[in-house]
This record gives structure tokens, C-alpha cells and sequence, in this order.
């Protein structure tokens, strides 16, 4: 491909680069297959949203994606690794760096406070004895997060304390405390009521493109997907591109 000038442009690497994904699960004597040879590539600073109706496999295929699932079968090359050749400790190391997960129900510990939960996966990720050398760094991260998602107030507070909207951005700041390149959302705003949907997916979009983050939002709702650079349907285990 040719640039305006003339000049041939580089082409792109993906981030993440899927082909032939196949997952399938037992049920009883037969197999159901979930995923039946799933391609996607996906790019930086891009959005994609995946539409499908119930039990078409979205959030198997948002797992597969994120490393929270191996796939039977396929390759899964993330950053130049491929993924599905690695052991399960290593699997979780670049996950941890390199993935932020957002999901419908927030998943937030209830005995935490909106900070202690925002910080929970990179305390883990450190370990007891780093962490007493990080701990003021990482706190100091994770309230510059809140604060920056509008959660200045709210840090000591506890999940039962928060609405609907606040406990979803302290799952955004976990999200963001490791600084991933892929923010994958399982129905991010499903949980919500309209109005904070909203602004729930201002945010997310606001975030993916002030950081450079690949952010795929997995969703029933047609107008936050039509908000996504690109669109994809999955159906019979297999990505169909729509929209312009």
C-alpha cells in the first residue's frame, strides 16, 4: 500500500493475531463446539465490539483472547508470543502485563475499599516481599486512577457503599493499574441503567484512546458496538465483520 506521497507504508503488526481458534466443551457423550475456527487480528488504538446472541460463545471467545482459556486447537499470538504453547504460569505472567479485563458484575472483593480492590491483581502480581518496597508507588497509581475516573472521594469506601456506575469504575482502574495494551470488556454496561451506561462507555473510549489501548467490548447493546472502529457478529463459533 501506497501513502498519499507515494511512498510505501509499513504494514501494521497486530497486537493480537487469532487463527483457528476451536474450543468445544463436554456435554454428557458429545462435544458442543463453541468456537469453530475464529480468526481476528487485532490492532493498537483500536475498538472492536462482538455482538452474538446468548451462548454464541462471546465471552468463551473474550476468555480465549484474554488467557483466561486455552482453545483446543489454533494459534494465539500475543505481542510476537504464541500463547498457546506456554506453560500456565507463563500465561498468567503476560496476561498480568499485558491484559486488563472489564466485567458485567464488577467482581470486586466486598471487604476492600475502592482502593484495595483497584490495587488487588498487582499486589498479587508482586508478591508479599516486593510489595513492601512498591506499596507507596502502587498506591500513589491506583488514587491518581480513581481520581482520574472521578473516584476522589469514594477511595475508602466499600463495594456495598458504591452505585452500580462506581463500583464499575473501580473495576475499570484495576483494569488500568497494570497498564495493559489490551482492554477486553465482557458486557462492560449490562449491569448499568441507561444513563449510566453512558457514561460508563464515554469513559472506557476515553481511556482506550488517551493510553493507545486495543479495547474490545464484547456486548448485546447495538449503539455502544456501533461506537467501535470495527464490528464483528459471532455466529456458528465463527468472527463476521459488519458495518462500515
Amino acid at each position: 500500500m501506497a501513502s498519499a506521497g507515494g511512498a510505501p507504508q509499513e504494514p501494521r503488526e497486530p497486537v493480537l493475531s487469532a487463527r483457528n481458534l476451536v474450543r468445544g466443551y463436554r456435554m454428557g457423550e458429545q462435544t458442543l463446539e463453541v468456537l469453530a475456527g475464529t480468526h481476528v487480528d487485532l490492532y493498537a488504538g483500536e475498538s472492536v465490539a462482538i455482538m452474538g446472541r446468548s451462548g454464541s460463545g462471546k465471552s468463551t471467545l473474550l476468555h480465549s483472547l484474554g488467557l483466561l482459556d486455552r482453545p483446543d486447537s489454533g494459534s494465539l499470538v500475543v505481542h510476537g508470543v504464541e500463547t498457546t504453547t506456554l506453560t500456565r504460569s507463563a500465561r498468567a505472567r503476560l496476561r498480568n502485563k499485558r491484559i486488563g479485563y472489564v466485567f458485567q458484575f464488577y467482581h470486586l472483593i466486598p471487604e476492600l475499599s475502592a482502593l484495595d480492590n483497584a490495587l488487588l491483581p498487582r499486589r498479587i502480581e508482586v508478591g508479599p516481599l516486593r510489595w513492601i518496597g512498591k506499596q507507596k508507588e502502587m498506591r500513589e497509581h491506583a488514587r491518581a486512577l480513581l481520581d482520574e475516573l472521578g473516584l476522589s472521594t469514594r477511595m475508602a469506601h466499600k463495594p456495598s457503599q458504591l452505585s452500580g456506575g462506581e463500583r464499575q469504575r473501580v473495576a475499570i482502574a484495576r483494569a488500568l493499574m497494570s497498564e495493559p495494551t489490551l482492554l477486553l470488556c465482557d458486557e462492560p454496561t449490562g449491569n448499568l441503567d441507561e444513563r449510566t451506561s453512558e457514561v460508563i462507555a464515554d469513559l472506557l473510549f476515553q481511556v482506550s484512546v488517551e493510553r493507545s489501548h486495543t479495547l474490545v467490548l464484547v456486548t448485546h447493546d447495538s449503539d455502544l458496538a456501533a461506537r467501535a472502529d470495527r464490528r464483528f457478529q459471532l455466529h456458528e463459533g465463527k468472527l463476521e465483520a459488519f458495518g462500515a
